[in-house]
């Protein structure tokens, strides 16, 4: 088992810019609570809907029409989390969402819709005793997940406001099995825990999606809403990269964005899921062409 004092804590000290966001997009009302998102191509978007929701993909188009609707056979959607595919069209769906830090049922469900079948990856966090830990070590809730040679790499959610906002790096196998994960490193988002993740097509940068929630006054809702970028990485050493923070513009209303892929190299999708006074909705954004980088 790796031990705390075998991580990289590593700092993510990238210069900010600001993102403009394109014409909002309305999910259909059967997905609510979006929170995993596929784009196999500019049309044709793959869901999944938070804990709660049927064990079931989504198809829309870019409008937001809902095209199909997949079951997962043998699946329970105990806390979908987030969904990455690899290029054979294995879906990869993250049911392991952990706000207590109570779970021992970790799963990643394989689906390959062409044959409609299903299989499972069960996994376990080799730096987790206790069930849950002490509120101070309580950072096993996880929410962000993509494909990459072969591997999966996850990426913990920190608590809210109460935890440290180092987000921890693990890898398991693409591939059906009982696994204890890898711990290969971690990193401090200022003020934000990541809810989804996404590498781009060519494996050159990998988004994190985070955000930032409180209560004004103890009574007013607000959110901000963060993508990290890393380039220039060695391999899968994602956080030993350059490291540029783009902050979404604020709206009034609160939102909560779960959900991000990539269109194409320049081009994200981030989807929010229905929160009061919003409805479940997406952003088209577009990346800088070369993002800032600190000196």
């Amino acid at each position: 088992m790796l031990k705390a004092l075998m991580m990289a804590w590593v700092c993510c000290l990238g210069a900010s810019v600001l993102l403009a966001q394109s014409r909002k997009v309305q999910l259909p009302t059967e997905l609510n609570e979006a929170s995993g998102l596929h784009i196999a191509s500019p049309d044709s978007l793959w869901w999944h809907n938070d804990s709660g929701g049927e064990p079931a993909l989504y198809l829309t188009n870019a409008k937001g029409k809902l095209l199909l609707k997949i079951p997962v056979p043998h699946a329970v959607n105990r806390d979908w989390e987030d969904l990455c595919a690899a290029p054979d069209g294995r879906f990869f769906i993250g049911d392991f969402g952990n706000n207590a830090n109570r779970r021992q049922d970790l799963r990643i469900y394989i689906f390959n819709p062409a044959h409609h079948t299903v299989d499972s990856i069960l996994f376990r966090y080799p730096d987790q005793e206790a069930f849950p830990p002490p509120p101070a070590q309580a950072s096993f809730d996880m929410e962000a997940m993509c494909w990459w040679n072969d591997t999966l790499h996850l990426f913990s959610k920190n608590r809210l406001q109460y935890g440290n906002y180092y987000t921890k790096h693990y890898l398991l196998p693409a591939h059906p099995g009982n696994y204890t994960a890898l711990l290969a490193d971690s990193v401090l988002l200022p003020k934000r825990v990541a809810t989804a993740a996404a590498i781009r097509p060519d494996g050159r940068q990998l988004a994190l999606l985070s955000y930032y929630y409180k209560r004004i006054l103890g009574v007013f809702p607000h959110t901000r809403t963060s993508i990290w970028l890393w380039q220039d990485f060695p391999h899968s050493h994602f956080f030993s990269g350059q490291c540029t923070e783009l902050k979404v513009r604020r709206c009034l209303r609160p939102t909560q964005y779960e959900a991000i892929d990539y269109i194409d190299a320049q081009t994200l999708i981030i989807a929010s899921e229905r929160v009061p006074l919003r409805k479940a909705h997406w952003y088209r954004v577009k990346l800088p062409v070369q993002p800032a980088t600190s000196p």
